[in-house]
């Protein structure tokens, strides 16, 4: 059975077979190893702003997002990230208290300038 993923209203839905679940402006604590951390903090509290893309990890859906850490203010472009998994071709959210992490083998998250620090043109 296939399932149709899309990016939908410029970055601020996952659609799973043209419904809209997952949001923007949700909280996620995001963790990571060493070269896999969205920001200094053991565990970013990182609130979605937008998704750049989306696909499948076998079961499990993933999208690539970017953010902010609200302990920090780091914001970073965070790659498969899991947001739910596919079960008997139903979606299945993750819950809003898991603890997600950076798709394994793939580019680090990437920090991005916060606006009115230093270093930003």
């Amino acid at each position: 059975m296939s399932v149709a993923l899309r990016v939908l209203d410029d970055g601020a839905w996952v659609s799973v077979n043209d419904e809209r679940r997952v949001s923007v402006s949700e909280l996620w604590r995001v963790a990571g190893d060493d070269a896999d951390t969205v920001c200094a903090c053991d565990s970013a509290d990182f609130v979605v702003e937008g998704f750049t893309d989306v696909g499948a990890d076998g079961r499990t859906v993933t999208a690539d997002v970017y953010g902010q850490c609200i302990r920090c203010g780091d914001a970073a472009s965070v790659p498969g990230v899991a947001v739910g998994r596919v079960v008997d071709g139903a979606f299945r959210p993750l819950a809003g208290e898991a603890v997600r992490f950076p798709r394994a083998g793939l580019a680090a998250p990437q920090r991005l300038p916060v606006p009115g620090s230093a270093g930003e043109d």
